[in-house]
């Protein structure tokens, strides 16, 4: 009879136990999902591509800004992250895999807007575009890996829409193609509304840079990247679409309107097998996959897979790590940038 009490004992003592383990584990998981404010309650329409990382970055606290933009250095395994603030640094630095690297405290940025990587195999710095209106705005500047100022495009604290010498008003985003050349999308709200391709000796080559609502007209364009086929796409954000051209020539080859008749395009990148256009709705909360047409046809746009956040989340810019597919998103009122992976990551093929 004792026995017996005594393994009862032992059994209630153990089940005690393991209720306590699964309430301090619950406890603990909400915990780090409340400090993170990383949000896993997304919905997927249509085919799902992409699932959340809950887990990147391990130290969400360090986001104490608005995140304006994200950009990958795929060979490194880094992640620059801009953010806007008084008393936050601009920039945050976290490796793929979550790790916090650096910050930097630099006094050249005022309000970071679009933030791009270039030369990433070889040697790699970053681009950051300043939509500030003090003595360091109207720019775009160029950093090396660890924060370093190396040139700057334009006139800093000086609005304008000159091209020589080259000047600025709010640039939204820059793309730095592999062969030297460069993207500038000139106009996030302010009197520019440009289009501008430059050599990799900074000359203007060819420009767009009319206000309007017709071919190759813009109104505040938002984002660029520029795909395998000599095309070069723009989020033309207060059109609600997204104008295509020639990258060579500069010629408009067509625009795609059907598919944000809700809320306009506010960035827009590839994956790595130029299968898919990723861009994102920041009032519809939103990350949209689009299929991109094969070479030599535009057509219409066709929505293959929506990410539906939740809601006043925000995202505005993204990029996507091209080794491994994972998309990072910088999100202005959630105040994070979130990491979402493919569902076979590691292929660098969705």
């Amino acid at each position: 009879m004792k026995r017996r009490n005594h393994s009862c004992l032992i059994i209630t003592m153990m089940g005690t136990l393991f209720i306590l383990i699964v309430v301090l584990y619950g406890t603990i998981n909400s915990k780090q999902s409340e400090t993170s404010g990383l949000k896993p309650d997304y919905r997927v329409m249509g085919r799902q591509l992409y699932k959340l990382d809950i887990n990147w970055p391990k130290y969400p606290e360090l986001f104490g800004g608005e995140v304006f933009g994200v950009a990958v250095n795929q060979y490194a395994g880094v992640v620059y992250v801009a953010q806007r603030g008084e008393t936050v640094p601009k920039v945050l630095v976290f490796s793929t895999d979550g790790q916090f690297i650096q910050a930097w405290n630099t006094s050249t940025l005022e309000m970071p807007h679009g933030i791009f990587v270039a030369d990433a195999s070889n040697n790699p710095t970053v681009w950051i575009t300043d939509v500030g209106n003090g003595p360091y705005g109207h720019s775009i500047k160029q950093y090396s890996s660890s924060g370093k100022l190396l040139q700057v495009l334009g006139t800093m604290g000086k609005a304008g829409s000159g091209v020589n010498p080259l000047q600025f008003d709010q640039p939204a985003e820059i793309f730095v193609h592999s062969s030297g050349e460069i993207y500038i999308v000139d106009g996030d709200g302010g009197m520019n509304n440009r289009l501008i391709k430059l050599s990799k000796d900074l000359d203007v080559v060819w420009m767009h840079g009319e206000k309007g609502q017709g071919l190759a007209q813009f109104y505040i364009p938002h984002s660029v990247t520029v795909d395998n086929y000599q095309r070069v796409w723009v989020a033309d954000r207060g059109n609600n679409r997204i104008q295509v051209f020639n990258s060579v020539t500069g010629d408009w080859l067509g625009t795609w309107g059907s598919c944000f008749t809700e809320d306009a395009p506010y960035s827009v990148r590839l994956t790595p097998d130029q299968k898919y256009f990723v861009v994102v709705q920041l009032n519809a909360n939103q990350i949209t996959l689009l299929e991109a047409p094969p070479v030599g046809v535009i057509g219409q746009c066709q929505v293959f897979s929506v990410i539906q956040l939740p809601e006043d989340i925000k995202p505005h810019l993204v990029d996507l790590d091209l080794r491994t597919g994972a998309l990072y998103v910088a999100e202005i009122g959630a105040q994070q940038a979130q990491k979402f992976t493919p569902f076979n990551l590691g292929t660098g093929i969705l």
